[in-house]
């Protein structure tokens, strides 16, 4: 007998918790969690807390955003594309995601690349 997909939770009975892992997020919304993964990419709102080792953490607004997700593609059968406009229209930040910050480097790095630097133009110009 074919496994029956579970309905997602409604989203006034998310749990009163601050953090969710992707496993429970996954949960909540019935969805697997490499489909969480997958929005990420498709959707620059659903932007996870991460974890030192890079774990995910979703918040209650994103679960929330997750479960309005859900519904316009698998319940009103919207694109990816279009689920991108209606979120824009519903006031969702879906331009670009935000740009990446530059690695920190320390003052001591920074010293060892220009003594190399110097080292190599000195070379060059015997």
């Amino acid at each position: 007998m074919p496994r029956r997909a579970s309905a997602p939770v409604d989203p006034s009975t998310i749990p009163d918790r601050p953090f969710f892992k992707i496993g429970e997020a996954a949960r909540l919304c019935a969805v697997k969690p490499y489909v969480l993964r997958y929005w990420e990419t498709e959707f620059h709102s659903i932007r996870p807390q991460k974890t030192r080792s890079q774990q995910r953490l979703y918040r209650r607004k994103d679960i929330e955003l997750l479960l309005s997700i859900r519904d316009l593609l698998y319940g009103q059968r919207f694109t990816i594309q279009g689920a991108r406009a209606r979120l824009r229209e519903l006031g969702h930040d879906e331009g670009p995601p935000p740009p990446v910050p530059p690695p920190e480097i320390d003052v001591e790095t920074m010293r060892k690349m220009k003594q190399g630097l110097l080292d190599l133009i000195r070379l060059v110009e015997e």
